[in-house]
Parts: structure tokens; sequence; C-alpha cells
């Protein structure tokens, strides 16, 4: 399980990033597209990092929504 951090991005697409993977971050037409396109990301980022025997950075994210 990983959290993802989804926003409207300036071109009109949507943005997923996946914090607790740095530079793993990708986007889509439509929410639900960025949200298939970033399991995918996520997928490939994990899959890499194993078969160069790295080690997979554990999900520490937290998420707070704040009032201002």
């Amino acid at each position: 399980m990983r959290q993802v951090v989804l926003y409207p991005g300036e071109d009109g697409f949507w943005v997923a990033e996946c914090p607790s993977l740095p530079g793993c971050v990708s986007q889509g037409e439509t929410r639900e597209k960025a949200i298939a396109n970033i399991r995918e990301a996520i997928e490939a980022y994990i899959a890499g990092l194993q078969d160069d025997h790295l080690p997979v950075p554990p999900e520490r994210f937290e998420a707070l929504l704040l009032a201002v």
C-alpha cells in the first residue's frame, strides 16, 4: 500500500505523486487515468529497485488536512 497525492496540474492534467518513492510522479487527463498511471509507475519503480538489489523505501508518509 502506498499513499498518493493527487492534484490538478497547470496544463489541465491531473498529477499523481507517491511521496514515499522520491521522483515517482505521473499524470493523466482524468483523475482515474492519473491513478492508473501512478499505480503503474509505483510498480515499475519498486521492480527497478528490486532488480538492482536496492532497498524499497517503507511507506511512512503521513497526510494532514489543515484548515487555515
